[in-house]
């Protein structure tokens, strides 16, 4: 390591295990690649009661501290009073404590800009007399100015959000971007700041969580069903599955479709099923990974889209990679690179953002699970875990992710660490 000492990192995220999500994910796989080299302290949020449970918060190098924060109807830490419960007392989080090397940040923007005052205070003294500042890296996995303006928000909002988003993004020394798509508009909130490094590194899966070996759920209907899993808001419109269910249905009266989740969609999700036969469509709560992983396992098919123009057409959906990780196929309704490798690695069907579209989607996804048809069958399950080990592996994305956090922390003079493969990025001219 480099020093007497082990770095020291904290993160600061309003997901985190266990809650089923892309960001626990990703800064699950970090803190782990982290472990092996720093001290880790996570600042985040009580749980939601049903996944609370035991929960260990000191575990050799990593320190989980939890805050009771404001959460919507859902459970879902999401909106202007739920993100403040979280930041306010985060400032203070940041202030106290052990003086960090290096803080990650993950959005929303108001998040990585009370982060960087935070930093900023606290490092006033030492600063004074000419050391250096506290740095840190914001994990991109979108960019909130971006959606909130193709939601329609008022324009006095829109701006408002890419100030404080662009204030976050400028102040950090690393940025961590999911995609090419998300580093090009980073690049564009930046403006043009050369000494912010631009890192891209893709999302990953737990392999190791997310396997083709085991059993299906118990719950799980006893005829096909299909599953989407994960949060439902108004850039995934999950509501096309629900929708399109009334020609599923219509065709294969057995079919039964589960969704596995939270978000804004809830409420017309709840709507659209009043609608349809009874038990054709299921409503769950989100479940830990493991559980997800067992409905997966099981289904005909995994549902994932993405509604187009609405400022997400670059993301890449981590429900995708689970999916594929347990052997189901796939049907992605909408744009963006994860229709591109669905298509390229004949990974299940990619369609447009449409009801006739997805309806024949999925219709064709029931009837292919049955015993003998080729797109379930053994060497095809293998093949998509295979494209997944290969291609989104959770611990290489996790190690590259570390590896730019590290470079953060290092001291002055001292040697970059050795990127991995799956991460790339100019060098920025200067870390001021």
């Amino acid at each position: 390591m480099r020093g007497a000492r082990r770095r020291r990192v904290v993160l600061a995220t309003r997901i985190f295990a266990p809650e089923a999500a892309a960001a626990t994910f990703r800064l699950g796989a970090l803190v782990r690649a982290l472990a092996g080299h720093a001290e880790v302290r996570v600042l985040t949020t009580m749980a939601p009661p049903h996944l609370r449970g035991p929960q260990t918060q000191d575990d050799g190098p990593v320190r989980v501290s939890r805050w009771p924060v404001l959460r919507d109807a859902t459970g879902y830490v999401r909106g202007y009073l739920p993100y403040l419960s979280f930041d306010l007392p985060l400032a203070l989080r940041l202030l106290t404590g052990p003086r960090p090397d290096v803080v990650v940040v993950e959005p929303p923007p108001t998040t990585g800009a009370v982060t960087r005052t935070a930093l900023a205070l606290r490092a006033l003294p030492g600063r004074l007399a000419g050391h250096p500042r506290i740095p840190y890296v914001y994990y991109a996995a979108d960019v909130w100015s971006d959606a909130t303006a193709s939601m329609g928000a008022p324009a006095i909002v829109v701006a408002a959000m890419r100030a404080v988003e662009s204030y976050a993004l400028r102040g950090a020394r690393d940025v961590i971007a999911v995609s090419d798509g998300v580093a090009d508009r980073v690049r564009s909130l930046l403006g043009g700041t050369t000494r912010v490094g631009v890192s891209v590194v893709p999302n990953g899966i737990d392999t190791d969580v997310f396997t083709s070996d085991g059993e299906r759920h118990p719950q799980a209907p006893e005829t096909p069903y299909l599953v989407y899993a994960g949060t439902a808001s108004e850039w995934q419109g999950a509501e096309v599955f629900a929708e399109a269910m009334r020609e599923v249905v219509a065709a294969e009266p057995t079919a039964r479709l589960v969704f596995l989740g939270q978000g804004s969609s809830w409420p017309l999700l709840q709507r659209l099923r009043a609608e349809l036969p009874d038990g054709a469509i299921e409503l769950r709560p989100l479940v830990p990974p493991a559980e997800a992983a067992a409905w997966l396992r099981g289904a005909a098919v995994a549902l994932v889209s993405v509604r187009p123009g609405v400022g997400y057409d670059f993301a890449y959906p981590t429900k995708v990679i689970a999916a594929l990780a347990t052997g189901a196929p796939v049907v992605f309704a909408g744009p963006g690179p994860a229709a591109a490798d669905v298509r390229a690695y004949g990974l299940g069907d990619a369609v447009d953002h449409d009801v006739p579209a997805v309806a024949a989607a999925m219709l064709a996804a029931v009837r292919s699970a049955a015993p003998g048809a080729g797109r379930w069958s053994l060497r095809e399950r293998e093949r998509r875990v295979a494209w997944v080990r290969q291609h989104r592996s959770l611990s290489a994305t996790g190690e590259a992710a570390a590896a730019v956090v590290l470079d953060a922390a290092a001291e002055p003079g001292s040697p970059l660490p050795k990127l991995p493969e799956v991460v790339h990025r100019p060098r920025p001219l200067a870390h001021g």
